[in-house]
C-alpha cells in the first residue's frame, strides 16, 4: 500500500524529497488538531500560532523525517509525540529567535484557526482526548470536502446539495420524493444516486485513513477508532 505515510516511513534517505513532500501534505491537512492541542495546553493565541508554525518548520526539515517509527504506526500518534517533545524543548529556545526560527515556513491559517477554536463549545476532556476528537472531525471534514469537489467537478452540485443530508444525518433526513421532483428525476433514480454517494463517501474515508497508517492491516482498526472517538 503506497500511501503518503508509508512513503515517509519507508524513506531510507532522510533527505528523500518524496518523503518530505508526503509529510508536508499530511501536515497541511491536519494542522488544526495540533494548534487546538497547543491552545488547550494553556498557551496564548500568539504563542500557539508561533509554536505550531515553528513545529511544522522543524518537523518538515529532512532530518526530522528519520524520527518516524514504523512500530508507532499511525500518523496522528507520531505527530502528537513529536509535538510534545518539541514543546518541552522549544519554549526555552524560542525567545532568542524570531518567528519561525530560521526554518522553512508552512502557511497556516492562524486567524482562522483561532476563530474556529473559539467557536468550539467548552469540553472537559483532556488535551490528548480532544486532540483525538479533533483529528477525527478534521478527517471527516476532508472527506466531505473531497466528495463535494468531485460532484462539483462533474456538474452535479445540485445533486450533492440535495443528498448531502444522508451523509451527516439519518437517511430519513432526505425527502426523496420532493428532492427528485426538484431535480427532474424519479424517486428510484435518486435513491440509487444516494446509495452511490454514500458508497463513494466510504471509499474516500478509507482512502483518507489509509494515508495516515503504515499498512493495510491497520486500516480497519483505525476506522473503528475514528468512530469510537466520534461517538465518545
Amino acid at each position: 500500500m503506497n500511501t503518503r505515510w508509508t512513503v515517509v516511513l519507508s524513506a531510507g534517505d532522510p533527505s528523500s524529497p518524496n518523503a518530505a513532500a508526503a509529510l508536508e501534505t499530511l501536515c497541511r491537512a491536519y494542522w488544526y488538531p495540533l494548534y487546538a492541542y497547543v491552545r488547550r495546553r494553556g498557551y496564548s493565541v500568539e504563542d500557539a500560532e508561533d509554536l505550531t508554525q515553528a513545529f511544522f518548520g522543524w518537523l518538515l526539515e529532512a532530518r526530522s523525517i528519520s524520527t518516524a517509527d514504523r512500530a508507532k504506526g499511525r500518523f496522528r500518534g507520531f505527530l502528537l509525540t513529536r509535538l510534545n517533545h518539541f514543546l518541552a524543548d522549544e519554549w526555552d529556545r524560542r525567545t532568542a529567535q524570531k518567528r519561525g526560527g530560521g526554518q522553512r515556513l508552512v502557511p497556516l491559517e492562524g486567524g482562522a484557526a483561532e476563530s474556529r477554536y473559539q467557536l468550539e463549545p467548552a469540553d472537559p476532556r483532556s488535551p490528548d482526548k480532544l486532540y483525538e476528537y479533533r483529528w477525527a472531525v478534521t478527517l471527516l471534514e476532508r472527506v466531505f470536502e473531497r466528495l463535494q469537489n468531485e460532484y462539483t467537478a462533474h456538474g452535479k452540485t445540485a445533486l450533492f446539495e440535495e443528498l448531502k443530508g444522508c451523509l451527516v444525518q439519518a437517511r430519513t433526513a432526505v425527502r426523496y420524493a420532493e428532492a427528485a421532483g426538484r431535480l427532474g428525476l424519479s424517486e428510484g433514480a435518486l435513491r440509487v444516486a444516494a446509495h452511490r454517494l454514500r458508497q463513494r463517501y466510504r471509499d474516500l474515508l478509507r482512502s483518507e485513513i489509509a494515508d495516515t497508517v503504515s499498512g493495510p492491516e491497520e486500516l480497519e482498526d483505525e476506522l473503528r477508532h475514528v468512530f469510537r472517538v466520534l461517538t465518545g
